[in-house]
């Protein structure tokens, strides 16, 4: 896929007020740690659910990716009103933050009942793996749009002496 035929993400201004703001710095921090904290918590769920050992260390795991999950969203929207003037459902990122939002509700849904104690663990653990396979999704959006700001072309800056072409008068 060439360059020339990505989806524009940015105009210059949305471009330049995300190179300037410090959500991006701050979104570029959270979300390996997620993703870490993700590796790490569906390895526990699903050797929970194999063994049924280390149940508490997958449940409480889970709960932790919960509330780093909310940390990236509410900064995420953060920096969606900075760079795109809305918190969330920016037209560059509709559709992330659709299935950003049945993340949510996965999640938050995991700690309700996980803190209601209603659930079994089986059920529970059943819940953090489709909350984490709904997570995947989401992610495999936002690194599809990463790539696609990598490789979107910068708006052409160069003059006529840059190039050695000369102005007709």
């Amino acid at each position: 896929m060439s360059a020339s035929s990505l989806q524009v993400l940015y105009t210059p201004a949305q471009r330049a007020r995300r190179d300037a703001t410090a959500w991006t710095q701050v979104q570029g921090v959270l979300a390996p740690v997620q993703f870490l904290i993700f590796g790490i918590s569906l390895y526990l769920v699903v050797r929970s659910l194999q063994t049924g050992e280390h149940t508490d260390w997958a449940l409480t795991s889970v709960v932790l990716k919960t509330v780093v999950l909310y940390a990236i969203m509410i900064t995420g929207a953060i920096w969606e009103k900075v760079v795109f003037g809305r918190y969330l459902f920016a037209p560059a990122f509709y559709w992330e933050d659709v299935v950003s939002m049945f993340v949510m509700v996965l999640h938050t849904a995991y700690v309700w009942a996980w803190w209601q104690g209603t659930w079994s663990t089986n059920d529970l653990l059943l819940l953090a793996l489709a909350a984490y396979g709904s997570y995947a999704i989401n992610a495999a959006q936002y690194i599809r749009k990463l790539r696609m700001a990598r490789l979107q072309k910068q708006p052409s800056t160069t003059s006529l002496h840059d190039t050695g072409a000369q102005a007709s008068t």
